[in-house]
């Protein structure tokens, strides 16, 4: 019987002592201890996600319903090559009158000018088989634009917890044209980034991320006339580089003097220089239409919100999804509010 009595005092001791040096041990929660509420297991696996760095963000607008006047204007020059009942006999006869020096054959022109239209409409096939068709393609074309109109730029966070400031800098645009999204950086045209300092930036641990008002002024003109030289007018012929050369592509100008020169009596050679010359002159007419424009920028008055993801785990968002533009979109002073304004964005 006096085992179990020596066991029980054993244990006791033992049990006495290991709580003697819990109660001194260091992060231990009794009396004198540096930690009085005890270790939190969780406090380690708060994430606390964060900017920083740059990130590239690729913006989508529709400008179709509130375009410039001017652009606009420039799409009517499109039609009026078309619309006529004697066109495109019509615009080609004018634009050798409009090249013709002053003389009998620009006066006999002038005056024969109905009669030369239907004629040279039914000689269609020899002197301009597709200008119509390509024509209307390139209007409609680059009517789409503004409805597809993208911007390219770089979102730059300063600063190491929210609310950041930040830079935006738009250093290009990109076009949706037959399905295709085709990028233009404005370095390659010699066009300056648009570049805005101390835009704030919020983020909140939800992932919502807010990009403070701030101003865009685009060269809406110069971004107009990339469309129309790199993305529409190789679509509608590879082996034009420019409105010029379009136009004198379609149009047959030796089978127009020699049909002017059919009608008027002379002046074949003359005709066929003028020819030429004129649809040179009627494509600077709308390249000087798309340089009106940036008499007055177009300018993004905007606000952003988006979903930030860190997709890697690294505590840093990497993905911007989601954005969408808040804001007004305004030229010459008048402005319009923004409608189907997105963006989306990367860490790069």
């Amino acid at each position: 019987m006096k085992t179990p009595r020596l066991t029980s005092a054993a244990l006791l001791l033992a049990l006495g002592s290991f709580a003697a040096c819990a109660a001194d041990a260091p992060g231990g929660s009794g009396p004198g201890s540096d930690n009085p509420g005890g270790d939190n297991p969780g406090d380690d696996d708060v994430k606390v996600l964060k900017l920083a760095g740059k990130y590239s963000l690729t913006s989508k607008f529709d400008l179709s319903t509130n375009m410039p006047g001017a652009v606009g204007e420039v799409s009517r020059m499109f039609i009026d090559m078309t619309d006529d009942t004697t066109d495109p006999g019509k615009f080609i006869a004018e634009q050798v009158v409009n090249a013709l020096p002053s003389g009998a054959v620009r006066t006999a022109l002038n005056s024969a000018l109905p009669f030369v239209s239907g004629y040279l409409n039914d000689y269609l096939l020899q002197i301009a088989p597709d200008f119509v068709t390509k024509v209307v393609k390139v209007g409609n074309v680059f009517g789409d634009v503004a409805k597809n109109f993208g911007t390219l730029s770089e979102l730059t966070v300063t600063g190491s917890a929210s609310p950041y400031t930040g830079s935006h800098s738009v250093n290009g645009v990109e076009f949706k044209i037959d399905g295709n999204q085709i990028p233009f950086m404005f370095a390659d045209y010699n066009l300056a980034n648009v570049d805005v300092n101390n835009v704030s930036l919020g983020l909140a641990q939800s992932g919502k991320l807010t990009i403070g008002q701030h101003k865009l002024p685009l060269q809406y003109g110069a971004v107009l006339r990339i469309a129309l030289d790199e993305a529409i007018i190789p679509l509608v012929d590879p082996n034009a580089s420019n409105l010029t050369e379009l136009l004198q592509s379609l149009v047959n100008c030796q089978a127009v003097g020699q049909a002017v020169a059919d009608q008027i009596g002379f002046g074949a050679g003359t005709a066929e220089t003028a020819c030429n010359a004129g649809l040179a002159l009627a494509a600077q007419k709308i390249y000087d239409k798309l340089g009106s424009i940036d008499g007055s920028a177009l300018e993004f008055d905007v606000t952003g919100t988006a979903s930030a993801v860190d997709s890697n785990n690294d505590q840093t968002a990497d993905k911007i999804n989601r954005g969408g533009w808040a804001g007004n979109m305004s030229y010459a002073g008048t402005p319009a509010p923004l409608s189907n304004a997105t963006f989306d964005g990367s860490k790069m």
